[in-house]
């Protein structure tokens, strides 16, 4: 089989398709990309058995076959070259030469039969959503997922598909983030778990794409279709915990407040925090938060005051100052607003503006004691 291709158009959808592949794999045929070519039209594949992405290419070819050639090989020697068209020629001896403008290169490949088939969802539902949205809701929520092993279904985000909007879920105990959409909803009901790897992979390529994307799925594994590329995967088996049961309901207490201007006070003052808790204290009276931190063990302590905007009881209340600033650090908005009701129940921090028609964000961080 033989081939030519633009070199930076080949090596930009390689890049997409190489954060699949992992850096050590259990099957070596893994570390390879599936090139398969039809006529003019070349599709990719790289996988790791639970994720598989797929890209579509225009070539110039009449052949036709299937072969597997090395990743890492293939990324570190386009990367090298400018803009150029390249040949790519399979020969006898198990070698696929690739010439340049000023050179040849020979590479080993294995039989593209090797290399596992791409799951076929059976019976699948769809919705479809614009790219950035779904790259918003994953932003949002991914940082709040959890790592733990035990409990794989917080590793993931949880999709809620309703026909009045779509609800994303993550949490890891500590803190949770729900995001909603009612300007986008799908013709049934249906709910999944989402890994991690290919939310991050998707978020990654749709950052920038205002592209519609078919989301297709059923009980094991989900689809998502775009432009050119597709990416199947298995999703995390198992029931989410009932998220809504821990959001408190009744918050008389409110605080709203500059969020730039709170974030980089959490910052400066969890410096003098204890390093195994990262415990800090918003002390909230009247028009005036005080926020301070304490490491007892090394005699470091830190304070300081800012006027807010508060309706409620005065009240102190400990957070660990990690959970808060990455939070603070994921919100859209200039103002935010705490919600509480006691010490020792959770905390929700919505944002009070910079939210597009029909979002909707609440996160929730979970106190910790004081000790007096």
């Amino acid at each position: 089989m033989k081939f030519i291709v633009s070199s930076s158009y080949l090596l930009k959808q390689l890049q997409v398709l190489g954060g699949v592949i992992n850096n050590s794999n259990t099957l070596p045929i893994l570390d390879n990309f599936l090139f398969d070519l039809n006529g003019n039209s070349l599709t990719i594949s790289a996988s790791d058995l639970e994720t598989t992405m797929t890209a579509t290419l225009n070539v110039e070819s009449e052949d036709s076959g299937s072969i597997a050639l090395p990743a890492r090989l293939l990324l570190d020697t386009l990367k090298t070259f400018p803009e150029q068209p390249l040949t790519f020629t399979q020969h006898e001896n198990n070698t696929v030469e690739i010439s340049s403008n000023h050179g040849k290169y020979a590479l080993a490949y294995a039989d593209g039969a090797e290399f596992p088939n791409a799951i076929s969802l059976e019976d699948p539902s769809t919705v479809n959503i614009s790219g950035n949205v779904l790259a918003t809701a994953i932003s949002n929520t991914i940082f709040a997922t959890g790592n733990d092993d035990l409990r794989p279904v917080m590793s993931g985000v949880f999709f809620q598909f309703a026909t009045d909007g779509l609800t994303f879920v993550a949490t890891d105990a500590h803190k949770l983030v729900k995001y909603g959409r009612t300007d986008v909803v799908a013709s049934q009901a249906a709910e999944f778990i989402m890994p991690k790897k290919p939310l991050n992979l998707l978020k990654g390529i749709l950052a920038t794409s205002d592209d519609e994307i078919s989301v297709e799925y059923n009980e094991s594994n989900a689809k998502f279709t775009f432009d050119n590329v597709e990416l199947v995967c298995r999703l995390i088996d198992g029931k989410y915990p009932n998220y809504e049961a821990v959001i408190p309901k009744e918050n008389p207490n409110r605080l709203t407040i500059d969020r730039n201007q709170f974030l980089n006070s959490v910052r400066r003052v969890s410096i003098f925090s204890n390093k195994t808790t990262h415990q800090i204290r918003l002390k909230i009276a009247g028009a005036e938060l005080n926020i301070s931190a304490e490491d007892i063990d090394y005699s470091n302590k830190a304070e300081e005051r800012l006027t807010c905007d508060y309706q409620g009881d005065d009240m102190q209340i400990g957070f660990n100052s990690r959970f808060l600033t990455e939070m603070l650090n994921n919100m859209n908005a200039n103002d935010v607003s705490l919600e509480m009701s006691l010490p020792n129940r959770a905390g929700i921090l919505t944002p009070v503006d910079g939210l597009d028609e029909g979002e909707r964000v609440t996160m929730l961080v979970m106190p910790v004691m004081l000790n007096n």
